[in-house]
């Protein structure tokens, strides 16, 4: 197997096979808890047989965002049946659906902040997350978070609904920002799977100006203020990476006009046909001679340099892009 520990595996299945028994148990004569129950001891089967994770025609890795996000699957993209192939374009359809729903409002207004962003899956569902959060029916502070999970594909996208439900229900509590991380990080690491962490910025913005941003392993946000560039360097690790992990913060306060830009390595890191990426250095140029754009021009001119410099290239990695501005 590639990443996925054979112990975890072997949990995950047995635990869903003691649900399965519980669910037959009272429910006798549905068919396809018995089904079920039998894909999994196939499936732990294979664990113990070593080949678990092996597609039974070619024998080569199953894709494992697939294996995560369903551990019974026992064949590759290449050897799907046909009507496993639409079944699998409809599932995706609807997790591309769902996933959008997810996303906050493209452009917002609130406690003196505007805030606009930018988000474009690579394929048809994203690992990157996003969200704009004001608990308490809109009267506490603003809650702005950008981040990307590890890994790809289908998998990716359930970790970033997880981390979406995570901050949700967590932020109407009254924590500290970096408590608020260390939840989530204790949550997210009990409820996934070793080699998975998130990198992202979670920040707190308040009527009065002041911003706290708490940077768990992200690319470095940047400060636009009287034209020169800041980066804001990360605070904690990614969450997920270990369960016992405090996060810090860092308190900014921002006048008129300034601007704070998150973005995800799909943006940094993005390559032209020659193989140069675009670069933090760019996009600080970029910043430094737009600064009195609103959030939502701004947003425009770093995705038509970033279009410049990719030329013809494909987009290869999610990208997400997020401008919070202290309204003039």
């Amino acid at each position: 197997m590639a990443t996925v520990t054979e112990n975890i595996v072997r949990h995950q299945l047995q635990e869903r096979r003691q649900r399965l028994e519980a669910a037959l148990q009272m429910a006798p004569r549905e068919p396809q808890f018995g089904r079920l129950l039998k894909e999994v001891d196939e499936a732990l089967a294979r664990v113990e047989a070593g080949s678990y994770g092996l597609c039974e025609v070619c024998h080569d890795s199953i894709e494992q965002d697939r294996l995560m996000a369903d551990p019974l699957v026992r064949f590759c993209l290449d050897h799907l049946t046909e009507k496993e192939q639409r079944d699998l374009e409809q599932d995706l359809q609807l997790a591309a659906r769902i996933q959008r729903g997810l996303l906050p409002e493209k452009s917002l207004y609130a406690l003196g902040w505007e805030i606009h962003y930018h988000y474009q899956p690579a394929g048809p569902v994203s690992g990157d997350y996003c969200d704009v959060v004001r608990p308490d029916g809109g009267a506490g502070d603003l809650y702005f978070l950008l981040g990307d999970v590890s890994g790809k594909g289908v998998s990716a996208a359930i970790l970033m609904a997880h981390l979406h439900a995570t901050f949700r229900s967590l932020v109407a509590a009254d924590f500290s920002l970096g408590q608020l991380v260390e939840r989530a990080n204790r949550v997210f690491r009990e409820s996934t799977l070793s080699p998975y962490f998130a990198t992202l910025v979670v920040g707190r913005a308040s009527a009065s100006g002041e911003l706290e941003i708490c940077n768990a392993g992200h690319c470095p946000p940047l400060v636009l203020s009287n034209g020169n560039v800041t980066p804001v360097d990360p605070t904690g690790l990614p969450v997920g990476a270990f369960y016992s992990t405090s996060f810090s913060s860092r308190k900014l306060k921002l006048g008129k006009g300034d601007t704070l830009v998150l973005y995800t390595d799909g943006l940094t890191e993005a390559r032209n046909a020659d193989g140069t990426e675009y670069g933090s250095d760019r996009i600080s140029r970029v910043l430094a001679g737009a600064r009195q754009l609103t959030p939502e021009a701004l947003t425009a001119a770093c995705l038509a340099d970033l279009a410049a410099h990719l030329g013809n290239a494909p987009k290869v990695d999610d990208l997400s892009l997020m401008v919070v501005r202290r309204a003039a």
